[in-house]
């Protein structure tokens, strides 16, 4: 018999959340074409009614990436005294998320295939 704790569970699943932020933040942009960091965070923590919450530690790295590789394009915005960087996919990006919601398709078949086999 296992016994999991709380933190233990909550340690895997931000791992396995973990490879699954590339495909969410293309296809949060894909849907709303244009996202500044913070509210990124705040609409996957209200997708996931507070399942998934993604910290500035892991987005914003991902973000700065993605844009040096050519996927993101930046806006800058001035709001008073700030500047907001917006987000959006350029099309280079257009086809990185589609081509990430096949992975993404692919890799759930596969493990419905582990752990929903078909009786023969």
């Amino acid at each position: 018999m296992y016994l999991y704790t709380e933190i233990n569970i909550s340690v895997n699943k931000a791992s396995l959340y973990k490879g699954c932020l590339e495909p969410i933040l293309l296809k949060l942009l894909k849907e709303n074409g244009r996202m500044y960091g913070y509210e990124i965070t705040q609409r996957v923590k209200e997708l996931t009614a507070g399942e998934l919450k993604i910290t500035e530690g892991a987005l914003y790295p991902l973000l700065h990436r993605l844009e040096a590789e050519g996927i993101l394009e930046v806006e800058m915005e001035n709001l008073g005294n700030r500047v907001r960087k917006y987000y959006s996919l350029t099309p280079t990006g257009k086809k990185e998320q589609a081509k990430a919601m096949i992975e993404l398709e692919a890799f759930k078949n596969t493990l419905q295939l582990i752990f929903n086999p078909k009786l023969a």
